[in-house]
């Protein structure tokens, strides 16, 4: 993908760059797969703010991306790269032989015209095919990789991520995440061949407050600038460290390095090896 700047015309240009979006074959979403995107403006059903910092934002229809790729051993054909507003990669539109139109997450080297298929058998190991965990050679690159069989892909679906299949032992298969993360799956477990395409979407810079308000981010305000009222930093005369031993957040809980997962989570002997080497 590439990435374009601009000129310094003025200080938000001198720092901003954009997708180029040169790799798009189709600008416009088939109208069968898309649906409107439900604001809530991080409210709850009783109209209460649950998600600080949403609103506002432009308008954008959600693709509906299928994840399971059910049609087994039916072969697609890549009619079409496109955008997805909701996601920075990209999603192509597959046709199958009996018409029906599909979008998915397109691996990194997809091109127009090619043919992919989801299996539960093997089938040619080239970027865009979908097959178990069991069927998959060891030491290939995944994504779109699934947590529980008949589930849909649940995991390493962001732009130019990818995990490598380490082992498959018993009914099990080891799985190396991006984050480094070494998991167990049950074998079982469906994954597209290849890393997520678009791997340049994380150099793209904003530049401007302005860019955040059109994605539906409000400004976020430090809580050392607020009121003794309003925050456990806030308060004193002129500036001032937070006056505590650590770090709170609004409602005076832990912040800043806290661990929220569970500890007796039921996954949490699948996990071989947790990230940052830490067993």
């Amino acid at each position: 993908m590439p990435i374009k700047s601009f000129k310094p015309t003025t200080p938000a240009r001198r720092l901003a760059s954009v997708d180029a979006y040169a790799d798009l074959t189709k600008f416009e979403p088939e109208k069968s797969l898309i649906t409107m995107k439900k604001r809530s403006g991080g409210r709850n059903n009783q109209g209460k703010i649950t998600v600080r910092h949403r609103g506002g934002g432009a308008r954008r229809y959600l693709r509906d991306v299928d994840n399971k790729r059910e049609k087994y051993d039916v072969p697609a054909k890549v009619e079409a790269i496109e955008h997805d507003p909701a996601r920075g990669a990209r999603i192509a539109l597959l046709v199958y032989r009996d018409g029906v139109r599909r979008y998915m997450v397109a691996p990194n080297g997809i091109a127009v015209g090619q043919t992919v298929v989801s299996s539960l058998h093997r089938v040619e190991v080239t970027p865009g095919n979908r097959m178990p965990l069991s069927e998959i050679p060891v030491g290939m690159t995944i994504h779109d990789v699934e947590l529980l069989p008949g589930q849909g892909g649940r995991m390493v679906r962001g732009a130019g991520l990818g995990a490598q299949l380490m082992a498959v032992e018993g009914d099990h298969a080891q799985v190396k995440l991006p984050s480094g993360e070494v998991r167990r799956l049950p074998k079982g477990c469906m994954a597209t061949i290849g890393s997520v395409g678009n791997p340049d979407h994380r150099l793209v810079r904003l530049g401007k407050a302005g860019r955040m308000r059109h994605r539906g981010i409000r400004p976020t305000v430090r809580g050392k600038v607020m009121n003794p009222v309003d925050h456990p930093h806030g308060g004193g005369e002129g500036k001032h460290p937070i006056g505590m031993k650590y770090a709170k957040t609004k409602w005076g809980k832990h912040a800043l390095g806290v661990k929220t997962r569970r500890s007796k989570k039921w996954s949490n002997k699948m996990i071989v090896k947790r990230r940052k080497g830490i067993l």
